[in-house]
Formats: structure tokens, C-alpha cells, sequence
């Protein structure tokens, strides 16, 4: 298992972020994925419009997983309509 964070970007309605905000966690958990932390950064400006949209609500995860696993993860939320995008990153031990 590798550390990666994961930035999600959510719309700002509450409904819309709660959903979403569940979609994540769940796909996290049915990859066999741990999350080591979920640290809100807040609603922010986004540097250019994503799906129409001029603000969203960040979420930082900190998440343990493997390589392999992220592939699938990231084929699953791109699928999810409640996040409107996403990034992982590998932390370097």
C-alpha cells in the first residue's frame, strides 16, 4: 500500500456535497482503500469554469492504497455526477 492524496472538488449545494462527499468515501472503501484523513479546505474560485460552474467546495483525503487499485478508483469517480474533479497524487515516503 502507497500513501496518495486525493483533491476532490464538490458543487457548493449542500445536497450536492453531501452526496458526494459519500460517493468518494464509498468508492475509497470498495477498493480495499484506507482514508487516513478528510481535511476540508473550504469553498474556493476555480481558475476556470468545470461544468458551469465558477466555485466549488475542496476536500482534501489522505488515503493509503494500492497502485493498481487507483486506476479503478479513478475510472469510478469520474463517473460520480457530484464531484465535479478530482486529483490524485502519490506522497513520497
Amino acid at each position: 500500500m502507497r500513501k496518495y492524496e486525493l483533491m476532490v472538488i464538490f458543487p457548493l449545494e449542500e445536497d450536492l456535497f453531501k452526496e458526494g462527499a459519500e460517493g468518494v468515501r464509498k468508492i475509497i472503501g470498495d477498493f480495499g482503500a484506507q482514508i487516513i484523513n478528510e481535511e476540508p479546505y473550504g469553498d474556493r474560485d476555480l481558475t476556470y469554469e468545470i461544468k458551469k460552474r465558477k466555485r466549488g467546495r475542496y476536500v482534501l483525503f489522505n488515503i493509503n492504497a494500492s497502485p493498481e487499485k487507483i486506476v479503478e478508483m479513478d475510472r469510478q469517480l469520474k463517473l460520480n455526477v457530484n464531484v465535479l474533479t478530482f486529483l490524485f497524487v502519490r506522497v513520497e515516503e
